[in-house]
């Protein structure tokens, strides 16, 4: 049932995304940004725990889910640290995630060869 949950948690998700898209004049940054200020919002109320709680990769993996760690991420180096977490910690949270993306992203430029459009 984990894998149904995260199937139809992280489709609405993206379904949300493409009626912005295709309903509004948005363009896909502002979409982007709106998602993740949702996903900080959402997680530094606490709501969005227990939509990850329930639908596990479904809500982490979707740009929702970096919002998400970007706001438990400083607030518990805020914790830990004090004020200067405000500072690091969602980027020290987010720090693979973001490692992840710039070293796959070299790696298929390496091996695709992109061309502008």
């Amino acid at each position: 049932m984990t894998f149904v949950n995260a199937f139809w948690v992280g489709g609405l998700i993206c379904a949300i995304a493409q009626i912005l898209i295709d309903k509004t004049k948005l363009t896909p940054g502002r979409i982007l940004v709106t998602f993740v200020v949702a996903g900080a919002v959402l997680g530094g109320l606490g709501v969005y725990d227990k939509i990850v709680d329930f639908a596990g990769a479904g809500a982490t993996v979707p740009i929702v889910g970096f919002g998400n760690v970007l706001v438990k991420g400083t607030i518990k180096a805020v914790r830990e640290i004090g004020a200067i977490g405000i500072l690091t910690g969602g980027v020290e949270a987010a720090a693979g995630g973001i490692s992840a993306a710039v070293v796959f992203g070299f790696l298929m430029a390496v091996i695709f060869n992109p061309k502008s459009k």
